[in-house]
């Protein structure tokens, strides 16, 4: 059976082992000044050091971000930058731009490089060409469906195909957006987009001599024209295993830790489920696989917040727009996060309000769920009894009774009243 490989984002030290505890078998991340990251990006040359031998140490893997269309001054301090990923072993870079790639074989020979969606493939002469460059695997354009990607890999079979499975969803061709560049000065394509596709506006309508001219002026009271909806392919994973996908991609290291241990821990048990049935599987197990799907799906829209869901572009439909809302709200809010676990107490790091009564969930590695009703907790620094915890400041730690050992770094959800 192929190696199947989940791969999840990684804003920082903390939200990577959170992805590696909840199943990720890779990561994805990089340091501002050459990733498409520069806000909400907490890692510099000493942290991404500590990533890579994590990482190792638990016999997983880094790919690192060098996916900027890059200029002529982020080439003068690139080769600096490349010499110290290829001492610290990356498993992989990430690449979109041509000159990046011809640096990149030349001070990190041995690293494999793989075609950022940035750099749009989706047929198979471009894949055949840029395995030509020595790309190692392509991370195929949102804009490919499913039948495109299973000609794809029949004419290139030896070319790795990676494909975004869940995350935000770009409003232009392939993340190659100029909006923000053109109304606050900030490039999409230089990792400090302003996201003004998320914006509510208003339209007034112009007319002149020659067409009338549809007028966009951002309105806190209008509509989300340019809003997609968030991309969610998992009951497709079956499908897209057999079109020949062998990792699959979460959006999101600007997302919380509560995210990633949701969405990771959903898919790899998603995953999971669907290797061990197999595409020649009778028809009892392919339906008991349907209905775990559907569930998998349902908990994606329930229980976490996310601007409704789309297939994209996979089933060759039109991505959907959410043009009333921001997000869809829902009624369970992340509260904790677990430090440790033994004689039937749990110690957990509060995030948000916690409250004596309350119906919880402890999301476990696997996307096992355990919910229980909090009667009783206690302050752990002064071992009181309380009704109540909040999170903000350094985090109120807090205790309460569970005879479940539960790993640490396991997070917890509140249902809202």
């Amino acid at each position: 059976m192929k190696k199947i490989e989940l791969l999840a984002p990684a804003g920082n030290l903390a939200k990577m082992a959170t992805a590696f505890l909840y199943g990720a078998d890779a990561v994805y991340l990089g340091i501002p000044d050459f990733s498409l990251r520069v806000r909400i990006n907490d890692f510099d040359l000493k942290s991404l050091r500590e990533a890579v031998a994590y990482a190792h140490k638990k016999q997983k893997k880094v790919y690192v971000t060098v996916n900027i269309f890059a200029h002529n001054k982020h080439l003068k301090k690139l080769p600096t930058y490349l010499k110290i990923l290829k001492n610290l072993k990356a498993d992989a870079l990430i690449i979109s731009d041509p000159g990046i790639l011809n640096l990149t074989k030349k001070y990190c020979p041995r690293i494999p490089i793989h075609l950022s969606t940035q750099a749009n493939c989706t047929n198979s002469e471009a894949v055949k060409f840029w395995a030509k460059q020595g790309v190692e695997r392509i991370i195929l354009g949102r804009e490919v469906t499913l039948t495109e990607i299973k000609e794809i890999k029949k004419i290139v079979p030896k070319i790795e195909l990676e494909y975004f499975v869940h995350g935000a969803m770009c409003m232009a061709y392939s993340g190659r957006c100029f909006l923000s560049k053109e109304l606050v000065d900030r490039s999409a394509n230089l990792g400090d987009c302003a996201q003004p596709c998320r914006w509510p506006y208003e339209v007034t309508i112009k007319a002149e001599k020659r067409a009338d001219v549809f007028e966009l002026v951002e309105e806190n009271h209008g509509a989300y024209l340019l809003n997609s909806k968030d991309l969610c392919l998992v009951k497709h994973l079956p499908e897209l295993i057999k079109a020949g996908v062998t990792s699959f991609k979460i959006e999101g290291r600007a997302k919380s830790i509560y995210y990633l241990a949701t969405i990771v821990g959903i898919y790899k048990a998603a995953l999971l489920e669907t290797q061990k049935v197999g595409s020649g599987a009778n028809t009892n197990k392919k339906s008991a696989l349907s209905k775990k799907l559907n569930y998998f799906s349902q908990e994606l829209k329930t229980k976490i917040i996310n601007r409704g869901y789309t297939s994209g572009f996979l089933l060759n439909d039109k991505a959907a727009q959410n043009t009333t809302d921001s997000h869809n709200k829902v009624a369970w809010e992340f509260c904790g996060q677990v430090l440790a676990s033994a004689a039937g107490l749990v110690l957990v790091k509060v995030h948000n309000t916690i409250l004596g009564g309350s119906i919880i969930e402890i999301i476990s590695p696997n996307y096992d769920i355990i919910r229980l009703k909090l009667n009783r907790l206690w302050d752990y620094k002064s071992q009181a009894e309380i009704k109540e915890a909040h999170g903000g400041g350094g985090g109120q730690m807090i205790i309460f009774e569970l005879e479940a050992k539960i790993p640490a770094g396991s997070v917890l959800r509140r249902k809202l009243l």
